[in-house]
């Protein structure tokens, strides 16, 4: 839909990022209307892990929105670098998501295109979350309402979006499943070329465990990642909110065995360092003991020699003695 520049604003002296609807959707009711949409979402959420929208406005025959630079890359350029995103950064990162997602879920709005694509990453590791063009506000659902024309990124969109009913926040928490799951295997659990193939697919086919590609992932986060990709919305964590909580406490009980093991391997270790020292200590004082046990019967044998010694000739002396006055 558009253009993304990074420009600088020279009365605040900061770069910030311009997206301009290019000119073929410019001319287009509709895509405008979305442009303009996507402004006033993004402009009413004030959060850390989301993008900060500074402005909107018309230049000529041109829409534009001024944003919140963010150096660095998106998500989905990590994942393409890295293949596989360790555990513990990728469920970093996923916490991040789900805050900036859940914040927008509880001022009313559905984000509707969770990727990577639209997750920023600084050089820092803050991630931010872009592109609400197509979020749609809970107050304007309707229970009942079917579209014919789906809007979104089929790798990403959850069962009910791909089959045209209204999205909930639990769609949202479909998508950052389908983008962990993607970031702990390296691979999507729904691939195909054909779109019709790929809805099929997100509405009927199981996920293979994210264990099956990264026998790393460990077993309660594999759950985890299965659960949220439920088929039926009421199965999956409600809001992004929720679902991040789970991931927080999940990350803080690895954090927690990980220092427990740590403890174990010191006091493992201390305990060697210990047993070992001991043994030296007692090898040293046998030696010692050895040693001086030595010397003392040496000196005792020489004494004894000597005396022995001495004593010979003064007996000799009376043996003949006696023996010459008989």
């Amino acid at each position: 839909m558009a253009v993304v520049y990074r420009a600088k604003d020279l009365n605040l002296e900061r770069y910030v990022a311009v997206k301009i609807l290019r000119p073929d959707f410019s001319k287009d009711e509709g895509f405008r209307k979305r442009f303009h949409q996507e402004a006033k979402a993004a402009a009413n959420l004030s959060h850390p892990n989301i993008v900060t929208v500074h402005d909107f406005g018309l230049d000529g025959e041109r829409l534009f929105i001024i944003m919140e630079y963010v150096p660095g890359t998106n998500l989905k350029s990590m994942i393409r670098e890295q293949q596989v995103i360790p555990t513990d950064k990728a469920l970093d990162l996923i916490i991040q998501a789900a805050q900036g997602i859940g914040y927008a879920h509880r001022a009313g709005l559905i984000h509707c295109d969770i990727k990577p694509h639209n997750m920023l990453v600084s050089p820092d590791g803050r991630l931010k979350v872009t592109d609400f063009g197509i979020a749609r506000a809970l107050t304007t659902i309707l229970p009942d309402e079917k579209n014919a024309y789906v809007w979104g990124s089929p790798q990403y969109l959850s069962p009910e979006q791909a089959e045209g009913f209204p999205p909930s926040p639990a769609s949202d928490v479909y998508s950052l499943g389908i983008v962990l799951y993607e970031m702990v295997t390296g691979k999507l659990p729904f691939f195909s070329k054909d779109a019709t193939e790929l809805t099929r697919m997100h509405k009927e086919v199981l996920p293979v465990s994210t264990r099956n590609f990264n026998p790393e992932v460990p077993l309660t986060l594999d759950q985890i990642i299965l659960k949220v990709l439920s088929k039926e919305q009421t199965s999956r964590y409600r809001t992004a909110d929720q679902f991040g909580r789970v991931l927080e406490n999940l990350k803080e009980s690895y954090k927690i065995n990980a220092q427990n093991n740590q403890i174990s391997a010191l006091l493992d270790s201390s305990s060697v360092e210990k047993k070992s020292k001991i043994s030296s200590n007692l090898s040293t004082v046998e030696k010692k003991q050895s040693g001086t046990f030595d010397w003392k019967t040496a000196l005792l044998a020489l004494l004894a020699f000597l005396l022995a010694g001495g004593l010979i000739p003064f007996w000799l002396y009376i043996w003949f003695s006696l023996n010459s006055g008989r």
